[in-house]
């Protein structure tokens, strides 16, 4: 529940909030109905690879958990367990990563971390910032200057050959 709380705070990621929605949904059914709800101990590697597809395809604008199990026909518990046995994370996890991975080659491109923010998926800047910290150890500002100044300096130095003595 406090997983779920903290999803829910403002500028937090609605597939991570649909994620923890949908266990605490499961687990309150099984509490109430003493059944197993939807729980799949079996691998399902192709729904997991299908989800990170589907991922891929909508990095920028995203995709809702269950947008994702109801095109599948599974439930949404289904979808996150199968991804994370798959691919060792959950799939609003994946997404992160992989925006950050696109805002990171962005920021090296020379776009300002404003822009980057809105052309990778993210709400606005501040969420950027935390999530790229978060993954980085660094805000996107600092990484963009810290990328430009090795740029800067592996050209300014000049290149020393091997000297000859006469």
């Amino acid at each position: 529940m406090s997983a779920l709380h903290r999803a829910l705070a403002p500028g937090g990621d609605a597939l991570a909030a649909e994620s923890r929605l949908a266990f605490v949904l499961e687990r309150l059914g099984q509490h109430l109905d003493r059944a197993d709800v939807g729980v799949s101990s079996v691998r399902d590697d192709a729904l997991a690879d299908r989800v990170r597809e589907l991922l891929d395809a909508r990095l920028v604008e995203g995709l809702s958990l269950a947008e994702v199990a109801e095109g599948l026909g599974v439930h949404p518990t289904h979808v996150v367990r199968a991804f994370t046995r798959r691919h060792g994370l959950p799939p609003h996890r994946y997404l992160t990563g992989r925006r950050i991975d696109l805002a990171r080659r962005l920021l090296l491109a020379g776009m300002p971390a404003a822009e980057v923010a809105g052309a990778t998926g993210f709400a606005d800047q501040s969420h950027l910032t935390r999530h790229f910290r978060r993954m980085l150890g660094t805000t996107p500002a600092a990484y963009a200057r810290s990328a430009m100044a090795r740029s800067s300096s592996t050209r300014m130095r000049p290149l020393k050959g091997p000297t000859r003595r006469q």
